[in-house]
């Protein structure tokens, strides 16, 4: 089930506006009463207190980090003029490590407000490190689609496939741009850089679900069309709002078009060669994501590109957003299928 932005008691499934609280200590997790949050605690209460004990750590170490006068190594007010420059120094990285540690604590959770945490989490981390030493980058594009940020997500991994791909850009010029692709089209042609045998695996899995979730929703739409001269016009664009997703909801094109099988058809291609392409980054992704037994919360220390490692890593941080999406992994079963006939 997709998540929703709309809050929900944690025990009752209650959605009632205006009657949930939030947990006092981790601030992701809603309920109706106090006595539904007492209900529920032993059931909470592990990852309630990992992510207290998370952000403590981290408030001490910002604090520690904050305060350092600076020496032969580590300059002093890392925060106001080191900025994209973390990890570099020596001495921010225990902070970033803690950082990381909230975002795994709020991901343990499977609410929209945990998950738009750890996103936010994420965003400030490339942010201090645009270098992203620690890979950070690689679990993004997944939040995003978990928040149905579709738009957000494509923006992401195609600047990572055009300019942070390049050869000459200069990861410590803070008056470069950075991760400002803005509204860029998610019905184009696949960008070559997305599809090399040895392009990011972590941006091939999202872009394959990105666009599976478009040609769901254009298949929603071209079966609304059979019953579109039965009920009043405006019944039915009520909806076929409700079918679909942001980014082809917010596109009137398509939105007003009677006939979407020409963009079916288009798309279908387009999911194909993603498909393919994992296949060739890493043989083993599609027949664990479609059976994942014994490998999900699996997280080696290393990887190298194509190892049953880097599957089980990518797997842990897409795994999620599969799941959310009815008929994804459906639609991954079935192309799978026919590729081994």
């Amino acid at each position: 089930m997709a998540l929703s932005p709309n809050p929900r008691c944690a025990l009752c499934n209650s959605s009632i506006e205006g009657t949930l609280s939030r947990c006092v200590a981790c601030s992701v997790v809603h309920y109706c009463n106090r006595d539904h949050q007492v209900a529920h605690r032993g059931a909470h209460k592990k990852a309630c207190n990992g992510i207290k004990k998370a952000s403590k750590s981290l408030d001490r170490e910002e604090k520690r980090l904050r305060a350092y006068p600076g020496d032969w190594m580590t300059p002093p007010n890392l925060f106001e003029e080191y900025v994209g420059r973390f990890w570099g120094i020596c001495e921010t990285r225990t902070y970033m490590r803690s950082y990381y540690a909230v975002v795994k604590a709020l991901l343990a959770i499977d609410t929209y407000a945990a998950v738009d945490a750890a996103r936010s989490h994420l965003a400030d981390m490339l942010r201090l490190c645009r270098g992203d030493n620690m890979g950070v980058r690689h679990l993004v594009a997944a939040t995003l689609l978990r928040l149905g940020r579709d738009q957000d997500c494509y923006d992401f991994c195609k600047w990572y496939a055009t300019t942070g791909n390049r050869r000459d850009y200069d990861w410590g010029d803070m008056s470069l741009g950075f991760l400002d692709v803005k509204d860029a089209d998610v019905f184009e042609p696949l960008l070559a850089d997305f599809l090399g045998r040895f392009g990011d695996l972590s941006f091939t899995v999202a872009l394959t679900l990105l666009k599976i979730r478009l040609l769901l929703d254009l298949q929603a739409l071209q079966n609304s069309a059979a019953i579109g001269h039965k009920v009043p016009q405006e019944i039915l664009d009520a909806v076929r709002s409700q079918l679909v997703t942001a980014v082809v909801s917010n596109n009137a094109g398509i939105m007003n078009s009677v006939n979407q099988a020409p963009l079916i058809e288009k798309i279908e291609k387009q999911v194909r060669t993603l498909y393919e392409k994992v296949c060739q980054q890493n043989q083993h992704f599609w027949p664990t994501l479609l059976n994942p037994a014994g490998n999900l919360g699996v997280r080696p220390d290393a990887y190298s590109s194509g190892s049953l490692q880097q599957m089980q890593i990518m797997l842990n941080y897409s795994y999620s957003s599969w799941k959310e999406t009815p008929g994804a992994i459906e639609m991954i079963s079935k192309l799978h299928k026919s590729n081994a006939s």
